[in-house]
């Protein structure tokens, strides 16, 4: 699987590991940064990271900073990218399964690094139900992605 990766300063030591296990499991990964723990702004990673995902340039995404909320509102805002902040495997395993996601956000700051590789491990590799509910739930979403609904 092709694999994006982006972080800020709060998520790097996190992204490396997360990076490693990736490229041990077989993963093709490109890393968007950031590169250092140095502060920086998450945008500048989140965004060009979620756009190559849109464009097919990989197959799933990986974000994460302090929260994952940062991350995860950047990856949003790109059309054809379904970003889900997950805290535990159930939840990793739920977004897969009725949201069809192709974006993990997580928080390094609130994940220790066992549970991130759980979670990480159950979102890659739990597949979409396909069932007829989630889908139509999927395309109404889809449907009104970049439009303004105020």
């Amino acid at each position: 699987m092709r694999i994006v990766l982006a972080c800020d300063h709060g998520g790097y030591a996190l992204k490396e590991k997360v990076k490693s296990w990736l490229t041990e499991a077989g993963h093709e990964v490109q890393d968007f940064g950031c590169y250092s723990a140095e502060s920086v702004d998450y945008p500048d990673y989140a965004l060009p990271a979620a756009q190559a995902l849109a464009k097919g340039q990989a197959d799933r995404g990986v974000f994460i900073c302090t929260t994952g909320i940062g991350v995860s509102i950047c990856a949003n805002k790109v059309r054809g990218v379904r970003c889900a902040l997950c805290c535990d495997p159930m939840t990793a395993r739920m977004t897969r399964e009725h949201n069809d996601t192709n974006a993990l956000a997580m928080g390094a700051g609130v994940v220790g690094e066992s549970l991130a590789r759980e979670i990480l491990f159950t979102w890659l590799t739990t597949p979409f139900s396909e069932a007829a509910r989630h889908q139509r739930r999927i395309d109404k979403i889809s449907a009104f992605e970049g439009e303004n609904l105020m």
